[in-house]
């Protein structure tokens, strides 16, 4: 395929990601957090609690980034870490009363400021949109894991 089939769409999707970044993190930052701060708690809210490895694999934050993103939040009060029942060498992240308070308040929050960019859209464009997005991950993910050196 030539490159000029793709790349339009490659410089779509990198403004479309900036735009989403953009709107998005303003309004997170209105909440006192950060977006991955914001990302962890999204994440947690409404479960028992993850390990490391769980909260990396649902979140857009690198394993590198996680901890030290867990731990500021520990300091604040929202997230608490325990051993596992099943496995004291790991530890489960959970939200605290207060990240329970602050998920409660901030999630919906945020997620009716979202709801006034999709407006715009009717329901069958988003899931349009989004059956082309889970198309390109696959794509992206089958040509990752064929083992083909780099060009």
């Amino acid at each position: 395929m030539s490159p000029s089939v793709f790349l339009p769409m490659l410089r779509e999707l990198a403004g479309t990601y900036q735009a989403f970044e953009f709107y998005s993190s303003a309004h997170i930052r209105t909440l006192n957090l950060t977006p991955p701060q914001f990302d962890i708690v999204a994440t947690l809210g409404n479960t028992p609690g993850m390990t490391p490895k769980e909260l990396g694999e649902k979140t857009l934050i690198t394993k590198g980034t996680l901890t030290g993103v867990v731990d500021r939040l520990a300091d604040k009060g929202l997230v608490s870490r325990v051993a596992s029942p099943s496995d004291g060498r790991s530890q489960i992240i959970r939200l605290t009363r207060a990240g329970k308070k602050l998920f409660a308040r901030v999630f919906p929050a945020h997620i009716a400021y979202m709801q006034r960019a999709f407006a715009a859209l009717s329901p069958a464009e988003i899931a349009a949109i989004a059956a082309g997005m889970r198309r390109l991950r696959e794509a992206f993910v089958a040509a990752r894991t064929t083992g083909e050196e780099f060009p």
